[in-house]
């Protein structure tokens, strides 16, 4: 009697050649096999399902034509702006992402940015590193306003951090509305210009898609309230670097959190490494303790729905780039 056929698994590792963990009651249903970018395009060749645990990799554009019976991709990471090339929207293979990982440990990284800044802890570090004694008040983040661009899983729960915290916080996404839960107002996204100047904090949470490319443009970022302050944990290309600069030079800006830029890593020559009131950090804002092994489970859970028929979670809308869930965060 001829056994049935396992249903094949290919996982994209990254070069340091790191697996998920925990893949054993995966690999005893599945054929699971590990490669490289090098390797990938004949490990999916016969291939139903692809994790991309290298999850910045832009691979799988190369290997598609050897994607003869690819039906899933899940990518470790909220952003899938790396992997959405034209031939993969236009297919029928589902695609999901690592939504809800990351949230909790992105906000606090917005909410400890935006204390940085209150509280002048930056400076008091370069204070400390000269030595010098300098007594000076700071501000009260219960009297500012936060305004998030991004009303996803990240934006929402940036947003909850901060009303807790004691801020008036407001959203900005595809469409506006009032009476949100998280945002309680909710502006359009094309309109920024037109609100920015009403906040003293503003957080971009966004995904990278077509509306959010350059979305915090020069004239965005002019209009800016004066001594204002910029997050961006979202993506780099969401704001206009350039412009950026000569905002934090010649105003109206105060000071900029950066966690994702345009080119990464951030180029030796880039003058965000030295500027006053700038503060850089690695892509790193969702990394914590454990995050890693998170997303194994995550990948795991999901796959055992794949093999037993069931629906997967977190299925990104390939037209629009991101997760579309529940009603409160289609804007």
């Amino acid at each position: 009697m001829e056994l049935a056929r396992r249903p094949a698994i290919t996982i994209l590792c990254p070069p340091d050649g790191g697996r998920p963990a925990g893949m054993e009651s995966i690999e005893a249903d599945a054929e699971v096999t590990y490669t490289d970018a090098e390797g990938l395009a004949d490990a999916l060749r016969g291939a139903e399902a692809l994790l991309l645990w290298d999850y910045f990799s832009e691979a799988v554009r190369d290997a598609w034509p050897s994607a003869d019976s690819l039906r899933w991709i899940h990518v470790a990471a909220a952003g899938v702006d790396k992997l959405l090339f034209p031939e993969l929207v236009d297919s029928d293979v589902t695609v999901t992402n690592a939504r809800g990982i990351f949230d909790r440990a992105m906000a606090e990284f917005v909410l400890g940015s935006i204390l940085a800044v209150a509280k002048d802890i930056h400076r008091s570090h370069d204070l400390q590193a000269a030595r010098r004694w300098h007594r000076r008040e700071t501000r009260l983040i219960s009297t500012e306003t936060a305004l998030v661009v991004g009303t996803g899983a990240i934006g929402r729960e940036t947003a909850r951090l901060l009303r807790a915290a004691g801020m008036d916080v407001r959203g900005a996404g595809r469409t506006a509305r009032s009476s949100d839960p998280d945002f309680g107002e909710i502006i359009a996204s094309a309109d920024l210009a037109a609100h920015v100047a009403w906040a003293d904090h503003v957080v971009v949470t966004a995904p990278l898609t077509a509306e959010t490319r350059g979305l915090i443009s020069k004239d965005v970022l002019a209009a800016m309230k004066q001594g204002s302050h910029l997050v961006n944990v979202g993506r780099g290309q969401i704001v206009d670097e350039d412009a950026l600069v000569s905002a934090l030079r010649d105003g109206p800006l105060e000071a900029a959190s950066l966690d994702v830029f345009e080119v990464e890593p951030l180029p030796h020559e880039s003058p965000l490494w030295t500027m006053p009131g700038v503060a850089v950090s690695a892509h790193m804002s969702g990394d914590y303790e454990g995050w890693r092994e998170a997303l194994a489970r995550q990948f795991i859970d999901n796959a055992r729905r794949w093999l037993n028929g069931e629906p997967l979670v977190n299925i990104v809308d390939k037209q629009r780039g991101f997760v579309v869930p529940a009603e409160t965060e289609r804007t």
